[in-house]
């Protein structure tokens, strides 16, 4: 009798304990299965961000936008914030519409041809200009420049100052931002043929100025010079054949 109690209480036990397990597996599946689902932000692509476009500039344009998504979704490396810090990265690369964006397509340089920064609130403007035009090879990206217009359908014909402090951010392939291409060549070790190539020179302006400036290119013929520290530019002198000898 007694080994049969006993034997009916250790079935008990084991049935208990089974019951216990299978609940708490239950629970935990349960949690899993929440856990899963759980909402979670990121980033999703609206429209074409283009290479060389800063988070923040791609948030504010609405270029890409922070959407909420199922945790067993969110791809491994997903932006879920642009703050301060990651806000002034540059997308590395064009990043098309309807892609989760991942942090790592953000760095501090572009790559590929785009890979030219134009400083915020300033557009660039290439202007053709032969080598005695831009001082030979000496401007370079980097370089300070003043910008002369000669108008020779006026008569007397006139030369002016046209812009009297401009950054250089490109001269021909070559840009301020040193970007390795296939063979492992920096721009800057390519300067010199580049330069050579072409003189093609890229600069950087507020929008008013470079107005001015592609008016310039229509109508005048430009001549660059060197900027020197602290130069100053008499912005309203007009030389013509009438005032060339005058001091």
């Amino acid at each position: 009798m007694g080994r049969r109690v006993m034997a009916v209480l250790a079935a008990m036990l084991v049935g208990f304990v089974g019951v216990i397990a299978v609940m708490l597996y239950a629970k935990g599946a349960d949690s899993r299965a929440v856990a899963d689902q759980r909402p979670q932000t990121v980033y999703i692509a609206q429209e074409l961000v283009p290479s060389g476009t800063t988070a923040a500039d791609a948030v504010a344009k609405g270029l890409m936008a922070p959407t909420k998504i199922a945790a067993k979704g969110v791809p491994v490396g997903a932006l879920a914030t642009v703050d301060a810090v990651n806000g002034k990265l540059v997308a590395l690369t064009d990043i098309t519409a309807g892609e989760f964006v991942v942090a790592s397509r953000f760095g501090k340089t572009p790559t590929g041809q785009k890979a030219i920064q134009v400083p915020d609130g300033q557009v660039a403007v290439s202007v053709m200009l032969p080598d005695p035009s831009r001082v030979g090879t000496f401007v370079t990206p980097g370089s300070r420049i003043v910008i002369f217009d000669s108008y020779p359908q006026n008569a007397p014909a006139q030369t002016r100052i046209l812009l009297d402090d401009v950054l250089v951010i490109g001269v021909g392939q070559t840009s301020l931002t040193p970007v390795a291409n296939a063979n492992g060549q920096t721009q800057a070790e390519g300067k010199a043929q580049a330069s050579a190539a072409t003189a093609l020179v890229t600069v950087a302006l507020p929008p008013d100025a470079a107005a001015r400036l592609v008016h310039g290119i229509q109508t005048g013929i430009l001549y660059a010079a060197l900027r020197g520290t602290d130069t100053k530019a008499n912005l309203g002198q007009t030389i013509s054949g009438s005032n060339l000898f005058t001091k």
